[in-house]
This record gives C-alpha cells, structure tokens and sequence, in this order.
C-alpha cells in the first residue's frame, strides 16, 4: 500500500501508529493529521488507506 509521510512516498506504513514511529521516539508533542484531519492519539491505532496523506509534525521550544 502507498501512502505519503511528511511529503515522502512509503509503502511499509499500514496504520498511524506506524507512521508515528517511522517518524519519532517521541510520543508527546506531536499533531497528526491524515489527509489534513486531525487524529487523535486514542485514534492512533487506526489503519491507513491507499494513497492516504500523513503529516507529523513535533512541538518545539525556543526564542
């Protein structure tokens, strides 16, 4: 199945979860959203479909 993560064509993601670890360690401070829907962290676990759109995006502190 393809998919795109952050702009990058992937086809060994099968669910948000998955793209998530691809992505970061980290499971706090990031926003997901999949075909530009906001996915709840409780929601995570949910497969993606063929030719979905992912983006993660991390929080970041700084002046």
């Amino acid at each position: 199945m393809k998919i795109e993560l952050n702009g990058t064509a992937r086809e060994d993601i099968a669910t948000v979860a998955e793209a998530v670890a691809a992505v970061s360690e980290a499971r706090r401070g990031l926003a997901v959203a999949v075909n530009g829907d906001v996915v709840p962290r409780s929601e995570w676990d949910r497969p993606l479909d063929e030719g979905d759109s992912v983006e993660i995006l991390t929080a970041t502190q700084g002046g």
